[in-house]
């Protein structure tokens, strides 16, 4: 991407709850309790990195988090964070830069898929899934197509603020659902917000995949 959310890291956070309410907030905070105790995790496009200090809450110690967003604004809103005594390591780039090898108990992607196209996502999702260790966990929040007129009149409008601000590529979703039946993850867990306009779901990754 030209651009990233350096253009409006500063307002971001605001211009969720504006537009979305508490539903982005709520979506992620359902992801958390499934998070083990002293986990390695990746956290990709956390964003601001309020999530730290929720997690945090729940796990004062014990994590060993990377967290990786390609906005250099971001990230220095994100090192503000109270993370308590859990070690966070800050990257500031895009997530296909992270060295291969590394092996994560959860991976956390917090409405980051949605800034790719289906051709860039055949891409980034199985260098993700190469990263999560077998029977890991995938902590997946996004939108989700369901055919209702005013939520496909809210997805135009952010496809289009958001490539005009933030130079994303994407025109409109991704299929992400099919990206976990090819890698056979199968789901633990899942809620739906917004008329079902945003899901959240726990996936596993199976032994032999």
């Amino acid at each position: 991407m030209k651009r990233n959310y350096d253009t409006i890291a500063s307002f971001y956070d605001k211009l969720a709850r504006l537009v979305y309410g508490r539903t982005l907030i709520n979506a992620q905070l359902f992801l958390l309790h499934a998070i083990p105790a002293n986990s390695n995790i990746l956290i990709a496009g956390g964003g601001t990195g309020w999530i730290l200090e929720e997690l945090a809450k729940i796990y004062p110690s014990g994590l060993d988090i990377t967290y990786i967003d390609s906005s250099v604004k971001m990230i220095t809103l994100a090192r503000a964070r109270n993370v308590g005594a859990n070690n966070v390591d800050f990257v500031a780039a895009p997530v296909e830069t992270l060295p291969p090898g590394k092996q994560y108990d959860a991976i956390l992607t917090p409405f980051l898929l949605d800034n790719f196209t289906d051709e860039k996502l055949e891409g980034i999702f199985p260098f993700l899934h190469s990263l999560l260790r077998p029977g890991g966990l995938w902590l997946y929040c996004d939108f989700q197509n369901t055919g209702r007129l005013w939520q496909k009149g809210l997805l135009k409008l952010m496809y289009f603020f958001f490539r005009i601000f933030c130079g994303i590529g994407a025109l409109r979703l991704p299929d992400a659902e099919s990206c976990f039946r090819k890698y056979r993850y199968s789901i633990l867990d899942e809620k739906k917000f917004m008329s079902d306009f945003v899901i959240a779901a726990i996936y596993k990754r199976v032994l032999d995949r």
